[in-house]
């Protein structure tokens, strides 16, 4: 591996003392750099001692860095591990032909996890990556757990050779590594009794899993095989068994430690917890809290009474739509807002999938054009490719905005962010 330095950041040490694109980061205090992690753990000494290597020659750069100033240098991104893994499960084996490359990459990348709070499986790690994660506490690390029993989760994983789950977390933990759990409950699989013996487990290392995310399988109408969906029944089973370890939990820790994905409670028609129950919101990201916390946000909102004459219009997916509709209620209060709401079933994963964040943009334009009058349309940025303005079918907000007939306003999928979205639309029509 190449630490090749990809940017330089104006008036940094890395360009005072003529770092340039291209150079590659060979060492650090005489500890080798293979990606930007290691600059990071090395790079927090008074003294830094560099050695680079531009067009085959070596070069040393010694600096007095006191202050503990980032270098200012940014590092190619590394190549990241895939999953070796067939889960039974798996998103990305349900995806259809023809999407775009970057949707069907499986990473399972410890540090992705670190850096970026991915979910891995540990199937892959080397005793190198153990030792790296041990020695520079790459903490927290997100895990695919599953079950703790390793025929189950072996057999969910599709890999029969993947290690000893709670050894694995044994090693880590007794090294003070803080890991959040993922648990995908497969109806006929791992749920019931067997997802109350993967709780127990996981308990006996708290604090060092610090969180149990219990979310269900997504499927699409792409799937293969014989996988159930979590229905209504199970969900409202899974939502019982999972209160009692949460109680018990607070009571010993002080902290529920386990948590349902928001979706569990939407399916069993549910109120979900009150916001304070999530703690920090440590799997806010697993869909895990999102609902609690716009609900709050919205109640603590101030809003305009009054703004210039706009038309706006937002959508949202199936089983986000009644907090969004909720929410809509209140914004029409102000003066001079027009506001079109619209659900937005998902015809091109199929109806099962019902969350904000896989709509396709052939879904949205099927569903809003030739429906509103709006000037605005406001796009959760959920929806789109991190740093692009595709959607995941490859339709660009430009398709969307020229079919339509209307401004695009990429928001934050907030109360907030929708209240900035349309004052900012106001402030353009001025």
């Amino acid at each position: 591996m190449s630490a090749i330095i990809s940017h330089v950041n104006k008036g940094t040490t890395a360009q005072d003392i003529g770092l340039e694109k291209g150079d590659v980061l060979v060492s650090l205090n005489g500890n080798p750099v293979r990606d930007v992690i290691d600059l990071m753990f090395y790079s927090g000494e008074k003294h830094l001692d560099l050695e680079i290597q531009r067009n085959k020659k070596a070069h040393r750069f010694k600096i007095k860095n006191r202050d503990h100033t980032p270098l200012g240098i940014e590092l190619k991104s590394f190549r990241t591990k895939t999953c070796r893994n067939k889960c039974i499960f798996c998103f990305v084996n349900q995806l259809p032909k023809g999407m775009r490359k970057s949707l069907y990459l499986k990473d399972d990348d410890y540090r992705m996890s670190f850096l970026f709070g991915n979910y891995i499986t540990l199937t892959n790690l080397s005793s190198n990556d153990k030792k790296r994660i041990i020695e520079q506490k790459l903490s927290p690390l997100y895990i695919s757990i599953h079950s703790t029993n390793n025929d189950i989760r072996r057999k969910m994983l599709g890999n029969p050779k993947a290690s000893d789950i709670l050894q694995d977390l044994k090693d880590f933990t007794s090294s003070k590594i803080r890991i959040h759990v993922q648990i995908v409950v497969c109806p006929g699989h791992n749920d019931g009794e067997e997802l109350a013996s993967t709780i127990k487990d996981l308990e006996k290392f708290y604090p060092y899993v610090s969180s149990v995310a219990v979310v269900p399988v997504g499927l699409t109408k792409h799937r293969k095989g014989s996988i159930k969906h979590v229905e209504k029944e199970d969900a409202l089973k899974v939502i019982e068994m999972v209160k009692k370890f949460r109680q018990r939990c607070k009571r010993r820790h002080g902290d529920p430690v386990v948590h349902l994905a928001d979706e569990f409670y939407v399916k069993a028609g549910l109120p979900c917890p009150g916001l304070k129950e999530y703690g920090d919101l440590p799997q806010l990201e697993n869909g895990v809290g999102l609902i609690p916390l716009f609900l709050n946000s919205a109640r603590k909102l101030k809003l305009p009474k009054k703004i210039g004459l706009t038309k706006a219009a937002v959508f949202t997916g199936v089983s986000f739509m009644p907090y969004l509709e909720e929410f809509s209620k209140k914004l029409t209060a102000i003066e001079g807002l027009s506001l079109d709401v619209f659900k937005v079933e998902n015809k091109f994963f199929g109806p099962s999938v019902t969350v904000a964040g896989l709509l396709s943009g052939k879904d949205i334009l099927k569903t809003i054009v030739g429906k509103s009058k709006a000037d605005c349309l406001l796009v959760p940025n959920v929806m789109l490719r991190d740093g692009s303005d595709m959607f995941l079918d490859n339709v660009t907000l430009k398709d969307i905005g020229e079919s339509l007939g209307m401004n695009i306003r990429v928001i934050e999928p907030t109360p907030e962010g929708l209240l900035k979205g349309i004052t900012d639309e106001c402030k353009r029509k001025d």
